[in-house]
């Protein structure tokens, strides 16, 4: 069985950034568990059509990495992996990767003082455990009636089938989140009939996406500081967006720009008002796009709002009966957000699950720790969601502060940390308290941002830079600290 100081899960973001970390501290016995067969996360596994970063390029990378080669002022999909391939390759990351490692289960030996991990490789042990799979992992396909009877082609967003030609098919999408409204433009030009069932409006706005000059490149080539202080610009004009979300006159700004926009490109006002969002804008996740409407407007589309029955074995069923024939059913239903699939194979000190543990409503302190559950670490954890910014800076935050806990461990000499549950309920009564009277909870609306009790686990409920704050360095008073390092073994007279 091998043991590792420190086992990974995930290699998106915010693996590779835990294992650059980690490398330039000094640390070599680590290991990334990746269940494919190459890193990326989830930019490696939705490469649907379309497929763009809704957060400005500049400010959707790592600070100590800048890419002065952006196609675009939002990067698309394949240059994102790209980029994270040649990062991870720069930094050394990949000797570390194990790849088609999957994590099955993972219990914490209290008399060991160490996590023991049942992998589809085999076992293993660690140290310590870092939770980086992220939130958008595992996608969410929706349990509807009949749906195993189909015997037509389908499948997620997250899973694109490559091999499937849609050339003048009958395509249903289930689902108008933020992959459909990049995929539905992309393919619509090519399918027979469309037909898009819209459970939810959602708010959509104008997309500033244009592509990167030749000035650009070769300014930010030549001159790194510069595209860090555009980088900085961005981000503090991106912190300007939260206000929105706390302050209902600010609210009203932005949703008279977003119904400018669907009254220019959705003359039809039947269909106007099947795309007019019932709730306020923020309650989810705002869209950028301006090809969304458009694409709804052709005369082979059809938007269908009346919900679904049942599915058949080649048609989709409405509520009032009426049947519609189709050959392919694409999903862009999302993801498991709040209901966390890890936390079914993660095992504390009680023996019970994180999923028992949360009984639905996941909480942790500053994201990262949940006590119980000792030298567990999550990255982007609940509660550090972001509505208005780039989540690579809430990653970073984090890492620095998981980075800090570890070189306690070791300053302290102690194997174990294990965060003191009156800091971790003080810290997410805190949270609570910051997210009342924001659109989250008042905007009329249910979200992946709520879980099942009709809490927000998701979201930062504010600025970024206050986490960055209360991050910046571990905070081991807490932490309750203990099992110390054996002592070594003295030599033999």
């Amino acid at each position: 069985m091998t043991h590792h100081r420190t086992a990974i899960v995930g290699t998106g973001f915010s693996g590779i950034g835990m294992a650059i970390r980690l490398l330039r501290d000094g640390e070599r016995d680590f290991v990334l568990l990746e269940r494919a067969d190459a890193i990326g996360g989830t930019w490696r596994d939705n490469t649907y059509p379309g497929c763009r970063c809704d957060v400005p390029s500049h400010l959707y990378s790592f600070s100590f990495a800048p890419n002065p080669n952006w196609s675009s002022t939002f990067s698309p999909q394949p240059e994102i992996l790209r980029y994270l391939r040649g990062v991870a390759d720069r930094f050394g990351v990949l000797p570390h990767v194990r790849f088609g490692t999957e994590m099955h289960s993972a219990e914490w030996d209290e008399a060991e003082a160490l996590w023991r991990l049942d992998t589809s490789q085999g076992p293993m042990t660690a140290d310590v455990l870092i939770a980086a799979q992220g939130p958008l992992s595992d996608p969410l396909v929706p349990d509807i009636p009949g749906l195993d009877s189909f015997q037509g082609t389908k499948f997620h967003s997250a899973g694109w089938d490559h091999e499937h030609r849609l050339d003048g098919e009958r395509v249903a999408v289930i689902g108008t989140g933020a992959s459909a409204i990049q995929f539905v433009p992309r393919i619509q030009p090519v399918v027979g009939q469309m037909h898009v069932f819209q459970r939810t409006p959602p708010w959509v706005m104008p997309h500033p996406n244009r592509p990167m000059t030749d000035f650009e490149h070769k300014l930010y080539r030549r001159l790194p500081s510069a595209q860090l202080a555009m980088r900085a610009g961005i981000y503090w004009a991106r912190e300007t967006f939260v206000v929105q979300f706390r302050n209902r006159r600010m609210r009203k700004l932005a949703t008279r720009m977003a119904l400018r926009q669907l009254e220019q490109q959705v003359p039809d006002p039947g269909l106007r008002a099947k795309l007019t969002p019932r709730y306020e804008l923020g309650c989810k996740r705002i869209l950028p796009t301006d090809e969304w409407y458009p694409a709804l407007m052709q005369p082979n589309v059809e938007l269908v709002t009346e919900g679904i029955r049942e599915i058949r074995l080649d048609s989709i069923v409405s509520p009032d009966g009426t049947e519609r024939k189709v050959d392919t059913i694409i999903f862009g239903t999302g993801f498991h957000v709040t209901d966390i699939p890890i936390a079914q194979r993660v095992r504390g000190r009680d023996g019970r699950t994180l999923a028992e543990t949360w009984d639905g409503s996941p909480s942790a302190y500053k994201g990262a720790a949940v006590a119980g559950y000792p030298n567990l670490f999550f990255l982007v954890g609940p509660n550090t969601g972001l509505g208005h910014n780039s989540i690579v800076f809430m990653i970073e935050s984090q890492i620095d502060y998981v980075a800090g806990a570890l070189a306690a461990m070791r300053r302290r000499g102690v194997r174990t940390v294990d965060v003191r549950p009156e800091a971790q309920a003080a810290y997410n009564a805190e949270l609570d308290e910051m997210t009342k009277g924001t659109v989250w909870v008042s905007g009329g609306c249910s979200s992946y941002y709520i879980d099942r009790k009709g809490r927000n686990s998701t979201i930062w409920p504010t600025f970024t830079w206050p986490f960055r704050r209360r991050t910046r360095e571990f905070d081991d008073g807490a932490y309750m600290l203990g099992a110390p390092e054996p002592a070594p073994v003295p030599a033999a007279a």
